[in-house]
């Protein structure tokens, strides 16, 4: 069974930074795409990033670009969204994913397996 656990949300100031992070069991993230999205409230979800499994290939939103980075640590089966310059509009739950193929995508519909989602708070 797989599941995706994502820590590290919470409350920050306008142009704060937090660190996001999706463990994986059941699965090994290497070997498959992980995207992260967010979804406020009453709004549908957004893609932000995403990393092939060998990590050598990302892709951003223009949202996000330049402030958000994606990573991974495939010793710990984890992968990573630092996020620096938050801004209110930042505000959301974020959520990982996983894609069962080794292309990598924005599309929320082609991931396969999703955590429980984090929330992060953004004061102005």
């Amino acid at each position: 069974q797989v599941q995706l656990v994502e820590s590290g949300g919470g409350l920050v100031q306008s142009g704060g930074s937090l660190r996001l992070s999706c463990a994986a069991s059941g699965r090994t993230l290497r070997d498959y795409v992980t995207g992260w999205f967010r979804q406020a409230p009453g709004k549908e979800r957004d893609f932000l990033a995403t990393i092939s499994g060998s990590g050598s290939s990302t892709h951003y939103a223009d949202s996000v670009k330049g402030r958000f980075t994606i990573s991974r640590d495939n010793a710990k089966n984890t992968v990573y969204l630092q996020m620096y310059g938050l801004k209110p509009e930042d505000m959301a739950v974020y959520y990982c994913a996983s894609r069962t193929s080794p292309y990598i995508s924005d599309n929320y519909s082609s991931y396969d397996y999703w955590g429980q989602g984090t929330q992060v708070t953004v004061s102005s």
